[in-house]
């Protein structure tokens, strides 16, 4: 049997996003589940179960469209999360914020910046090295 769009949604939620894209979704239940699966069938059913580009070239494309945009830090921390997880590295991500100062402004850039800093400060207090 062929799987659902929210099946297959849910299942590279949990392998990008995992506990961040699931509190995303979690606090969307209240006030609009409608949205909490609108999200799972849509961005991650569909599109990011494309072919075309893997699970790094797509995170790599959302952390620059986050960044650019410049409004979006709750997004793009799960998203710089998510990068981590489908195997950008750090200096990867850093690069790709910095070339969205030339293109979105420094203010953006910095937002970034900085957004990866608490990203992976998180991600240290969570997994601390021995």
């Amino acid at each position: 049997m062929q799987k659902s769009r929210f099946e297959i949604g849910l299942q590279l939620l949990s392998e990008i996003d995992g506990d961040a894209g699931h509190n995303v979704i979690e606090s969307l239940q209240d006030i609009c589940p409608d949205l909490a699966k609108y999200t799972i069938e849509y961005p991650f059913g569909d599109i990011y179960a494309r072919p075309g580009l893997d699970l790094k070239s797509r995170e790599i494309a959302t952390v620059a469209a986050l960044t650019a945009l410049g409004n979006c830090a709750p997004q793009l921390k799960v998203h710089l999360h998510a990068a981590l997880n489908v195997g950008c590295s750090e200096d990867e991500i850093k690069e790709v914020i910095i070339q969205m100062s030339g293109y979105a402004g420094f203010p953006a850039a910095l937002n970034g910046m900085f957004a990866f800093k608490e990203v992976l400060a998180t991600r240290n207090e969570q997994n601390p090295q021995t």
